[in-house]
């Protein structure tokens, strides 16, 4: 046995009795009976009400949670945050939709991202729903659009910064970038929108995403505030609303260590009070997404076949990249990790072997976990990903190969 692999930090979000992983109270055989099929996506409601808990505890209290949607937007999953964040951002009119369908008012929810049509953008004014402005020529839409619906837009302006979020596993702003307004170019865009006549709610500043350093996400917030601070002297009325974007990391792979939430805190707290002197008419949002659904999710799927090759053994599985395309590491990863990856109808069993983890697609990218170190598993048992919670389902190539669809359940 090779004690030399890489070993993924404990994971202790979900409980383990007979050796066997529950998930919102329900064992995992179980719950797959209930299923009546693999694979599948299971969240766990609970955990997802003591994420929101945990932020709510270590932010300042004047700070408001908004759900990025893009995460996971399983309308099950969007009804429960719904009663406890403070407002959604979205990133399509399915999204949207699937937003206004919950408790919160329209005002609350935002909708960001380059390249919206003109239906979108038509959609939206209608709903009430406020618009992150990403260009000059979206702009001049959005205002011909009310006009011509006789309902005055909400926007905010998503401002693309001069500087990147440190540590990022994604940059989403700084140097060249498809999203959002140039921080130099905000001024002017300002100017163009109070001639306008729009609604100017605030701004939304992204800078990056998945960071696990608290230190780099504090430097990040403190250049955020300065930023909007700068522009704001321009803007055409108060800012009400400024998100500051999120970029929460979980972890993922050996070597990870979870985000100190109390640092980034702390910080908050000390820079709110200039803020506040600053910008004294604006509520400041973090805007996250992975981080409020990522450790409550599981895939699970099912061991068709056991399969050695040339003294490799390979586990056979009804799931893969077409399910899961963030778990093979072709979603992003320059060089492939292994997620946290258990059998999760033995989790706890002394019997150990290192095994790669394969689906049924005719590719070799069709990989779940690859020479990992794992409880010896036979056909039928149930092999689980952890941390899939978030840009699972909806960010895999489902049609690959026209395999059916895994269920969703809320639990």
């Amino acid at each position: 046995m090779r004690d030399s692999l890489p070993k993924h930090a404990p994971f202790v979000q979900f409980p383990i009795r007979n050796d066997c992983l529950y998930i919102g109270g329900v064992a995992l055989t179980r719950l797959a009976q209930r299923v009546g099929t693999t694979p599948f996506y299971a969240y766990d409601r609970q955990k997802i009400t003591e994420r929101i808990a945990l932020l709510r505890r270590h932010l300042p209290p004047e700070i408001l949670l908004h759900y990025a949607m893009k995460a996971n937007p399983m309308p099950a999953v969007v009804q429960h945050l719904a009663g406890l964040v403070d407002g959604m951002d979205v990133a399509s009119v399915g999204e949207m939709k699937i937003a206004l369908d919950t408790i919160l008012p329209p005002g609350s929810i935002s909708f960001a991202g380059p390249g919206k049509k003109m239906h979108e953008l038509s959609s939206a004014i209608a709903a009430g729903v406020v618009l992150n402005v990403e260009s000059a020529q979206e702009l001049e839409l959005i205002a011909q659009t009310g006009e011509s619906l006789g309902i005055t837009p909400k926007v905010a302006i998503r401002v693309n910064p001069d500087f990147e979020l440190r540590s990022s596993g994604m940059k989403m702003g700084g140097g060249s970038k498809p999203f959002g307004v140039d921080a130099e170019r905000v001024p002017d865009m300002l100017m163009r929108l109070g001639a306008m006549g729009l609604d100017f709610v605030g701004f939304h500043i992204f800078s990056g995403s998945q960071n696990l350093n608290a230190a780099a996400i504090g430097e990040a917030h403190a250049k955020t505030f300065e930023l909007a601070v700068r522009v704001a002297e321009h803007a055409p009325s108060a800012v009400r609303l400024l998100n500051i974007g999120g970029g929460f990391g979980v972890p993922y792979f050996p070597g990870n260590q979870a985000l100190d939430l109390p640092a980034i805190g702390e910080n908050l707290q000390r820079l709110m009070p200039e803020v506040k002197r600053q910008l004294p008419d604006t509520r400041i949002a973090i805007e996250l997404g992975r981080y409020m659904v990522a450790e409550a999710g599981i895939y699970v799927c099912r061991i068709l076949e056991r399969k050695l090759s040339r003294e490799q053994v390979f586990l056979v599985t009804d799931g893969g990249l077409h399910h899961h395309l963030a778990a093979s590491g072709n979603f992003g990863q320059v060089v492939r990790k292994n997620y946290p990856v258990i059998i999760g109808n033995k989790v706890q069993s002394a019997e150990k072997e290192i095994v790669s983890i394969v689906g049924p697609l005719c590719t070799p990218l069709d990989i779940l976990a690859e020479q990992m170190q794992i409880t010896k598993a036979s056909v039928g048992d149930l092999v689980v990903v952890l941390q899939s919670g978030a840009y699972g389902l909806t960010a895999s190539p489902t049609a690959f190969l026209n395999h059916p669809v895994p269920m969703e359940v809320l639990v």
